[in-house]
C-alpha cells in the first residue's frame, strides 16, 4: 500500500467515523510499511518475533554480517554456533532452517506466493513451524501489497482499537 492509497482510504474512513477523523487530526496519516518480497523478509520477521525492534535490528545486522548474501542455501550452511552468536535462539534457528528447507525443496515457493489467492498463500506459509497466521498476514500486507488483509489477532492492534 503506497501513501496515496493510505491517504484515500483513511479520508474515506474519516468521513464515516469521528474517532478516525480525530485520530488523523491529532496524529496524521501513517507512512507505508512496504517490505520487499523474499526470503530475507521472512528471516527478518522471524527474528523480530517477541523482541523489541531495536533488538531485532541488531540481530538482523549481525546476521547480514555473517551472511552477506542471505539465501536459503547460505543459511543452511551457517553453523548453529554462528547463528547463536548473532543473537538467534535455538528455536528461531529451528524455524529459519525449516523455512530454508521448505524453500530449497520447493514446498514454500516464495516467488510464487504472489500468484496465490490470500487464503492459499496464508495456508502455504502457516505450514511452516514457527509461522502463524499473523506472520502470513503481515507478509501478504507489507510484502505482497494485499489490501484486504488485516491481522485481527495482533494483540497490539486489538489493545489500540
Amino acid at each position: 500500500m503506497d501513501q496515496r492509497h493510505i491517504t484515500r482510504a483513511l479520508n474515506t474512513l474519516a468521513k464515516r467515523d469521528d474517532d478516525v477523523r480525530e485520530a488523523l487530526s491529532a496524529y496524521g496519516k501513517p507512512k507505508p510499511r512496504i517490505r520487499p518480497e523474499g526470503f530475507e523478509t521472512f528471516v527478518n520477521t522471524v527474528v523480530a518475533q517477541q523482541i523489541s525492534i531495536h533488538a531485532a535490528n541488531a540481530i538482523n545486522g549481525r546476521i547480514r554480517k555473517l551472511l552477506p548474501r542471505l539465501t536459503p542455501r547460505s543459511l543452511m550452511k551457517a553453523s548453529d554456533e554462528d547463528l547463536r552468536a548473532a543473537g538467534l535462539s535455538f528455536r528461531k534457528i529451528e524455524y529459519l532452517r525449516g523455512l530454508a528447507d521448505a524453500e530449497l525443496s520447493g514446498r514454500l515457493g516464495i516467488k510464487r506466493l504472489g500468484e496465490l489467492k490470500d487464503e492459499e498463500a496464508i495456508e502455504r506459509i502457516v505450514q511452516l513451524r514457527g509461522f502463524g497466521r499473523w506472520t502470513a498476514e503481515i507478509y501478504l500486507m507489507f510484502s505482497l501489497g494485499r489490501r484486504d488483509i488485516f491481522p485481527a489477532d495482533d494483540l497490539a492492534l486489538r489493545v489500540a482499537l
